[in-house]
């Protein structure tokens, strides 16, 4: 890819040439030209910017100026500034998650309107009147093969130089956000990284962006390394089940969780373009509880019991995490609970199956009645129970 950037302040651009774009740069997968707007500037100061028309505070950056920058970049012949490397990169170390086997996979669609031609190159003018900048359009971008990226400052640049620009440039106004910069150099920083990673080669793992926030339309889940505790606060002890299933589960069950609370908005908008599976959908719509209850029932047709559990249970929008049922009742360990004493009352007798604690927890749309009622009807008929259902959390 061929990144250029006009701006009046060349120097900006300097953080370019560090960590993964300076690697970049140096494999040849980037190339990068900062152009000073001054050298199209005019007068004895070199001068870009003039009043607004119609009055008004601040300065607008000069079409002709502009347009002859613009022109001289799209032909190639500008002065340019070419950026190398801030550091020789070791290439010879392998990282721990590197994949050599997988080849590198770019993202199919590129950004090009009706009428436009495939070739030009496309032109971003970070904007505060932009549209919203999205890993979308990151992951689109990454398959150009000439960026320009045109710096503004003041009150930014005359309008009729997109207008004249959009003959041979594919023209983009855009923002990385509902505030107001000096300047267009830190909005193409934040451009030029987020497109540049996903460049084939640039990272050494595909999976690392393909997990990346906002890459499923998601927020990413919360990450944990070494050690296993620190400070008195554990890492999720799943990430240490050895069972990859299990772990990616979690990993887009918080990601669900951790968007659903702080951009309930890309929620809505998975929900509505149908990007969500069943599986999203009801954890979503649900909430963690357990179920404990005490029940006459005897152990050696829990497996049988369990079996049944689950069946029933998730045909009731009940899906168990864990369930266990264990003997509380023996020759001289308790006195008689009341649901012993009030089968014996009933029945004139003890019961013949001992007194065993049931807890299942899991998720469930239903509310703490219907799931305690869903649970007490997938028992053999006739169990004797008593006991509650109650939420562990809630994301809503």
């Amino acid at each position: 890819m061929r990144l250029d950037v006009i701006t009046i302040f060349p120097e900006y651009l300097e953080p370019l040439r560090h960590a993964l774009l300076g690697k970049a740069i140096e494999q040849g997968i980037l190339q990068v030209g900062v152009h000073n707007l001054r050298d199209w500037g005019q007068g004895n100061h070199k001068s870009v910017d003039a009043p607004p028309l119609g009055g008004g505070p601040g300065m607008v950056m000069k079409p002709d100026v502009w347009g002859a920058a613009l022109d001289a970049v799209a032909a190639g012949t500008s002065n340019t500034d070419e950026l190398t490397t801030a550091a020789a990169h070791r290439n010879d170390k392998v990282r721990h998650d590197q994949r050599n086997d997988v080849a590198p996979r770019p993202y199919d669609a590129r950004d090009v309107r009706d009428g436009e031609d495939p070739d030009a190159p496309l032109l971003l003018v970070p904007t505060p009147a932009g549209t919203p900048f999205s890993q979308a359009d990151a992951q689109a971008w990454s398959r150009e093969r000439h960026i320009v990226v045109a710096c503004g400052r003041y009150e930014g640049i005359d309008q009729r130089v997109f207008e004249d620009a959009a003959t041979r440039y594919r023209v983009r106004e855009v923002s990385i956000g509902d505030y107001v910069l000096i300047g267009g150099e830190v909005a193409t920083l934040v451009i030029a990284e987020a497109v540049t990673r996903l460049i084939p080669g640039v990272l050494g793992n595909t999976q690392s962006h393909e997990d990346d926030s906002f890459s499923d339309g998601l927020l990413e889940a919360p990450s944990y390394t070494k050690p296993r505790s620190w400070r008195g606060i554990d890492a999720p002890e799943v990430l240490f089940s050895g069972d990859h299933g299990k772990v990616e589960r979690w990993r887009r069950q918080a990601s669900l969780a951790r968007t659903q609370a702080i951009r309930p908005d890309l929620v809505a908008q998975a929900r509505a373009r149908d990007e969500l599976t069943d599986e999203d959908t009801f954890y979503l719509d649900s909430r963690a509880v357990i179920t404990g209850l005490d029940v006459l029932l005897d152990p050696r047709s829990w497996s049988k019991v369990r079996k049944r559990l689950r069946r029933e249970l998730a045909k009731a929008g009940y899906r168990i995490d864990d369930a266990t049922l264990t003997e509380r009742s023996g020759p001289a360990c308790f006195e008689p609970s009341m649901l012993e004493q009030v089968y014996e009352q009933e029945h004139g007798r003890a019961p013949a199956e001992p007194l065993c604690q049931l807890e299942i927890t899991g998720r469930t749309t239903l509310s703490n009645a219907e799931a305690t009622k869903a649970v007490v009807a997938a028992l053999p008929r006739g169990t004797q129970w008593v006991g509650t259902t109650r939420s562990l959390d809630s994301h809503e």
